[in-house]
């Protein structure tokens, strides 16, 4: 005669016994062992969400058979479940898995061999159902109602067991959404562009008027101007002089997502929402959730993230992929773009009702040959930004006439392209002798080449035969990697002996060698 109170205080405390919920599970299968058959134990639950099966956590050589943690049920077998789970709990005997119903018999036999027995007690904490208790032994018709019974007593510690794995997986879940949310804001960081606006009191003095107006609404802004003009640095002025200045700012490049993933990208998705989609995984708006989105290139959006986009204005909610739930959200919405809009709402590749919402308040901002008074103070603030990334610690000046050759350009890069080639000079500077100068002389030939496409009888610019030499020797050795002579050298690409070529770089004051490092 089994003694019920010592069993369940002995088995109790095994179930306590650990932290490791396997250990735990090991050392009560070792107890069980003494008072019934059994070759494996382990916690399970149903997912009506997924129709899916998960194993929390199972012991036992049986467990082999298994090739995943997580079991999909057909469509039948979804529907005898879920029955199952609104049913009142009980404890299920099953001495033969070929006499259960066809749908338990699917499921049992992608777990179980066919030749076992098992015991299956549902677990309840306070009336909801966390999932079951299984128990399997070797053989057919190992189990009695007695070992039902027994099993039965360890109903509530086993429960309170499930229901701290079912927390502990959430707060793990939590814990990596944390994480996730934690690198992605860190990367948003480090691709922030600094929020200091070069030209503010001079040729962007309106649009920093409009950007102090709007600042403080929530209504949406375009903001509208050619391919590098800034349009980052005013999305960011704007938050930054709003009250959601605390909240996330959150950036999208619409022309950088592949058509396939801008749902998934903008709005979130469910797991198993599509293949690949394992877990559960918020999207750029929902990140921005009470703070800004920047919508960059918002005219390259395809007609059906077009659609969702309007929702989210007009009824400030969205729907991730594979979700049925509405997810309120409360975010200001910025876009950009260097396209002209009513045009493409004109030929039908841009929805005019997107439009009128997102065109509610629009900013010009101007191109960089419109404000070329802003050139000299735009040159020193990316001598000493692009000085520092590349540790040049002697700035260099600029020669005399090169800022009235930077202000003459046209600029179809604008603010993007004076960066670029002011570190590209920058970088030059340090591998020529002499005192270090600023000449921007390749932009002089860019400028040359530009004007005689447009003015085809208007004569070129004469430079100094040196300087274009010395230009050129310079520019093969770049491709070099400063390589003279040998294989793929500047004297073999340049079809000349290699102590000409010495000769040549010594008299016009190109350094090589050890001089060049």
């Amino acid at each position: 005669m089994t003694d019920e109170n010592k069993f369940f205080r002995e088995a109790a405390l095994l179930i306590c016994s650990s932290l490791n919920v396997d250990m735990a599970l090991k050392r009560l299968m070792d107890y069980l062992q003494t008072y019934i058959p059994v070759t494996g134990i382990g916690l399970g639950l149903y997912d009506p969400g997924m129709n899916i099966g998960r194993i929390l956590a199972w012991v036992g050589h049986d467990h082999s058979k298994r090739s995943t943690d997580t079991i999909p049920f057909s469509k039948e077998a979804g529907e005898w479940a879920r029955k199952r789970w609104s049913q009142e709990p009980q404890t299920h005997i099953i001495n033969d898995i070929l006499l259960e119903d066809e749908e338990n018999q699917k499921v049992l036999l992608s777990i179980y061999p066919e030749d076992s027995s098992h015991i299956q007690m549902d677990l309840e904490l306070e009336q909801k159902r966390l999932g079951a208790l299984m128990l399997s032994a070797d053989g057919k018709h190992q189990y009695t109602d007695a070992h039902a019974h027994l099993i039965s007593l360890l109903h509530e510690p086993l429960a309170i067991a499930t229901s701290n794995i079912l927390q502990y997986h959430e707060i793990s879940r939590l814990r990596d959404l944390l994480a996730d949310e934690n690198r992605f804001l860190r990367r948003e960081l480090l691709t922030v562009t600094g929020d200091q606006i070069i030209g503010a009191d001079f040729g962007l003095k309106n649009t920093m008027k409009m950007v102090r107006q709007v600042s403080p609404l929530s209504s949406p802004v375009l903001l509208i101007g050619e391919t590098g003009v800034g349009k980052e640095v005013v999305a960011n002025a704007i938050h930054e002089s709003s009250n959601r200045k605390d909240k996330p700012f959150v950036k999208v490049n619409c022309g950088a997502i592949p058509d396939s993933l801008v749902d998934s990208e903008l709005f979130g998705h469910e797991k198993g929402a599509f293949t690949g989609a394992v877990s559960q995984r918020r999207g750029r708006f929902e990140r921005a959730n009470l703070g800004t989105i920047f919508l960059d290139e918002i005219g390259e959006l395809p007609p059906a993230a077009q659609i969702r986009l309007l929702r989210v204005l007009q009824q400030h909610e969205i729907e991730r992929v594979g979700g049925s739930e509405p997810i309120p959200i409360d975010i200001r919405i910025i876009s950009a773009t260097h396209r002209n809009l009513e045009e493409m709402v004109l030929s039908g590749k841009f929805r005019e009702d997107l439009w009128f919402r997102l065109n509610v308040f629009p900013i010009m901002i101007p191109p960089l040959r419109q404000r070329t008074e802003d050139i000299p103070a735009l040159v020193s603030y990316f001598i000493e930004k692009k000085a520092k990334e590349i540790n040049v610690w002697n700035l260099p000046r600029l020669a005399s006439g090169s800022m009235k050759l930077l202000q003459a350009y046209a600029w179809p890069g604008n603010v993007r392209e004076l960066e670029n080639l002011v570190e590209r000079e920058l970088i030059q500077s340090q591998v020529k002798s002499g005192e270090q100068l600023l000449t921007f002389k390749t932009l002089s030939r860019v400028q040359n080449i530009s004007q005689k496409n447009q003015h085809p009888d208007r004569p070129e610019a004469i430079f100094p035969l040196n300087d274009v030499v010395a230009e050129y020797i310079q520019h093969v050795l770049t491709q070099t990697n400063g390589r003279v002579e040998g294989a793929g050298g500047a004297a073999e690409l340049l079809s000349i002996h290699p102590s000409t070529l010495r000769t040549r770089m010594k008299k016009l004051g190109i350094p090589f060698g050890r001089k060049s490092k």
